[in-house]
């Protein structure tokens, strides 16, 4: 290809701002980032922000390239047949090659009432819209966290070490992904805090009102405020603009994250994918996903074969409050192992990795090109057995949401 490429970013958040910043690499390339906020949201402190300790926003000025452009908008539709996408504040951006980055949202509740009286927490006008009712909330006022993935762990912690009556509903196991031995670690740290866990077959939420929560075996809860962390959802972009979707939504790509309808359209991050065995909604894996998807496209515009998706690590982190936490380690399968570090290491592995994710960005921004976590060594052969044994009806396990 010759002349200036034209490549068009749909979504400013981990994977998003990785792959606008690595395209930089080449001259010849313009990039433009479209993101529905002046800022880029921390999205892993979002439960900090809820407990009022951190603002969860970093200034893109911080971790964007300055030949990035930055255009505060939300696209309404994707044009593949024109190249070209349609912005909410009107007018077109045309694109030689998109990349698809609209992360993941809070997934919309069935369950009565919950729309209504709970809060979610998963965006950040979510978490500030909280942080406000629970200010005007008296601290005795009984508070419901509704799921135990990571996000309802850390809240229910967040909140209970500054003394709030907490009450932590599992619809089943506290933290599923946790090894045993990891989950009886946060059991323990989460009743030094004086949260109530409700875990067990019965554990399970059928009715949300505005002072109480109702579980399947009829019990009622108390509840001045109720937190929804159940599930994650991704904008319906792709499937309104005609492109190939997974049942959740997910952008379908090939291995090389290229959509299977348009070798120039792309996904990364929580929205993508590949070839319907996407990895866990996580940070873990969105900045690689976005580095892996702007190699891509750097790949094709070199005349070179794109390289497969791989992930050679994987590992949970989770915060328990601001001095415990847990750090979970996991195989090539993403199946959580015997191996975790807690308590006050836990606690600084955390912050160490919450420290790290603006670091990575903003490394890539100054010398694009240097991230390198997606090629580390290992997880191809693994990848391939999962893809196999996916595409033949048997179990796959690397799409569990976090």
């Amino acid at each position: 290809m010759t002349g200036n490429t034209q490549v068009v970013v749909i979504g400013g958040g981990y994977a998003g701002a990785m792959a606008a910043n690595r395209l930089t690499q080449r001259a010849d390339v313009s990039v433009t980032l479209i993101n529905p906020r002046p800022e880029l949201v921390h999205r892993v402190r979002l439960h900090q922000l809820v407990g009022g300790s951190d603002d969860a926003v970093i200034a893109y000025q911080d971790v964007l390239a300055e030949r990035v452009r930055l255009v505060v908008d939300t696209v309404t539709l994707i044009d593949a047949a024109e190249r070209s996408v349609t912005l909410a504040a009107g007018g077109t951006l045309a694109y030689d090659y998109l990349i698809y980055a609209v992360g993941s949202g809070s997934a919309v509740p069935s369950v009565p009432g919950a729309a209504e009286f709970a809060y979610p927490i998963a965006t950040l006008e979510e978490a500030q819209r909280l942080r406000a009712v629970l200010e005007a909330t008296p601290a005795t006022a009984p508070v419901t966290v509704v799921g135990a993935g990571p996000t309802g762990i850390e809240t229910a912690a967040e909140l209970a070490e500054q003394g709030r009556r907490v009450t932590l509903v599992c619809g089943g196991v506290l933290g599923p992904y946790l090894h045993t031995r990891g989950r009886r670690s946060v059991a323990e740290r989460l009743a030094e805090l004086g949260v109530t866990v409700v875990d067990g077959s019965d554990a399970k939420v059928t009715a949300v009102a505005s002072d109480t929560v109702r579980l399947a075996d009829g019990r009622e809860l108390p509840s001045e405020v109720t937190v929804w962390t159940v599930g994650f959802g991704v904008p319906d972009l792709a499937a309104r603009s005609g492109l190939s979707t997974d049942a959740v939504g997910r952008l379908l790509t090939d291995e090389t994250l290229t959509s299977v309808d348009d070798e120039r359209i792309l996904a990364a991050g929580d929205s993508a994918a590949p070839s319907g065995l996407p990895l866990r909604m996580s940070c873990l894996n969105a900045s690689p996903l976005g580095a892996r998807a702007a190699d891509t496209v750097l790949s094709r515009l070199a005349g070179e074969q794109p390289v497969h998706l791989h992930q050679g690590f994987y590992a949970q982190c989770i915060s328990l409050g601001r001095r415990a936490g847990i750090y979970q380690f996991a195989n090539r399968s993403d199946v959580a192992v015997w191996l975790h570090i807690d308590e006050g290491l836990g606690a600084r592995i955390k912050e160490l990795v919450c420290k790290g994710i603006p670091k990575h960005l903003s490394g890539e921004a100054h010398k694009p090109g240097s991230f390198s976590l997606h090629r580390m060594p290992g997880g191809v052969a693994k990848r391939r057995k999962m893809l196999r044994a996916h595409h033949a009806g048997g179990p796959a396990v690397a799409d569990r949401a976090a």
